[in-house]
């Protein structure tokens, strides 16, 4: 069977307010060490996706915003 290594990341706001982001992993056992604070957080706009997306289509997708996103901060 193949796998994709994905993390959660849980944000709280002030208000009690929940929010868990799905994404590759960013920090790793191996790396929690070595100076893996935050340093910066942004949120995309709301995008609208198709309920029935499939696990890869939704990577395809985050990787397709990803590498907009860093195609426009160069």
């Amino acid at each position: 069977m193949e796998t994709v290594a994905l993390q959660l990341v849980t944000l709280v706001l002030d208000d009690g307010t929940r929010g868990i982001f799905v994404g590759w992993p960013l920090i790793s056992e191996n790396k929690v060490r070595e100076g893996s604070q935050v340093e910066d957080i942004w949120f995309s706009n709301i995008q609208e996706i198709p309920l029935h997306l499939t696990l890869e289509q939704l990577m395809e997708l985050m990787r397709k915003q990803m590498c907009s996103c860093a195609a426009s901060l160069q």
